[in-house]
C-alpha cells in the first residue's frame, strides 16, 4: 500500500459506491412517489413499450364499450317505443271490438272512434320521438344500428331496425283507418291483431339485439379489466418491497458516507510520518 496526498484510491471507491447507492435510492423514491416501478422508458425500455401497447389496447376497448353503450341505448329506446305501441294496439283492438257490436248506437260508436283515432295518432307520435343520439330504429330512417366490437375497429356488431310506422309491414293499420261504422270496425279487428303480432315479434328481435350488445359490452369490459391488471403486473411497484428496499438503502447510504469520511481521513496519517 502506498501513501499519497495526490491520489486517494480508497475515497474514489467509496464515492463510487455512494453514488451507486444514491442512484438506487432515487429509483426507489420515484417508485414510491409514482407507484410505478417502470414509469418511463428510461426505467425499462422493453417493459415500458409492452405496457404502452397494452394501454393503447385498453383505450381502444373503452371506445368499444362507449360505442356498444350508445347502440344499447338506441335499442332500449326502440324497445320502449315498441312496448308502448303494443299496448296501444291492445287498446285499439278493444275499441274496434266494441264498435263492431251491431247493437251499438251511433253516439257511442262515434265516441269509440274518437278514442280509436287518438290512439292511432299516438302511435305516430311515439314513432317520431323514439330517437337516441340521432338514431331512430322504429321510423324506417335506418336499417340497423352498428357498434364497434374490437379495439382495432375491424369488427362490428349490428342489430336490425324495426319499422313500426303506420301503413307499414309491421303495423299495417293505415293512417286513415277508423271504426266509424260497424263494418269498418269489424274489418279492422284482424288487421289490428296482425299488427299486434308483428310488433311483438319485432320486440323479440330488438330484445335479442339488446342482449347481443349487452353480452359484447360485458365481455369487452372484462377484457379491458384483464389487460389493465396485466399492465399493473408489469409496471406497478410493490410498495412493501420498495419500503424494505428504501430502509436498506438508507442504511447503506449512511455507511457509504462513513466509509467516504474514513477514506478522506487516510491522508492525515501521512503527517505522522514527518513528526520529529
Amino acid at each position: 500500500m502506498s501513501f499519497s496526498v495526490n491520489t486517494n484510491a480508497g475515497a474514489m471507491v467509496a464515492l463510487q459506491y455512494l453514488n451507486q447507492t444514491q442512484g438506487q435510492l432515487n429509483q426507489v423514491q420515484s417508485a414510491i412517489n409514482s407507484g410505478l416501478k417502470v414509469a418511463s422508458a428510461k426505467d425499462d425500455g422493453a417493459i415500458y413499450a409492452i405496457a404502452q401497447n397494452q394501454r393503447g389496447a385498453v383505450a381502444g376497448y373503452q371506445s368499444v364499450v362507449n360505442s356498444l353503450n350508445n347502440g344499447s341505448s338506441a335499442i332500449d329506446v326502440a324497445l320502449s317505443a315498441g312496448q308502448s305501441i303494443s299496448d296501444l294496439l291492445i287498446q285499439m283492438k278493444q275499441k274496434a271490438l266494441s264498435a263492431a257490436d251491431p247493437s251499438l248506437d251511433t253516439a257511442s260508436r262515434q265516441a269509440l272512434n274518437a278514442d280509436f283515432t287518438a290512439l292511432r295518432d299516438q302511435i305516430s307520435t311515439i314513432v317520431k320521438n323514439a330517437v337516441f343520439n340521432g338514431f331512430n330504429l322504429v321510423d324506417g330512417s335506418t336499417t340497423q344500428v352498428t357498434a364497434l366490437a374490437s379495439a382495432d375497429g375491424t369488427r362490428r356488431i349490428t342489430t336490425a331496425a324495426q319499422n313500426m310506422t303506420l301503413s307499414g309491414t309491421i303495423v299495417s293499420i293505415k293512417t286513415t283507418s277508423t271504426i266509424s261504422t260497424q263494418s269498418k270496425a269489424s274489418a279492422l279487428i284482424s288487421t289490428i291483431q296482425a299488427s299486434l303480432t308483428n310488433v311483438n315479434s319485432a320486440l323479440a328481435k330488438l330484445s335479442a339485439g339488446a342482449a347481443k350488445f349487452s353480452i359484447q359490452s360485458t365481455f369487452t369490459q372484462k377484457l379491458s379489466d384483464t389487460l389493465t391488471a396485466g399492465i399493473g403486473n408489469l409496471v406497478d411497484a410493490n410498495m412493501a418491497a420498495e419500503s424494505a428496499r428504501l430502509q436498506s438503502l438508507q442504511v447503506k447510504q449512511q455507511l457509504g458516507v462513513q466509509a467516504l469520511s474514513i477514506a478522506n481521513q487516510a491522508p492525515q496519517a501521512i503527517l505522522s510520518l514527518f513528526h520529529g
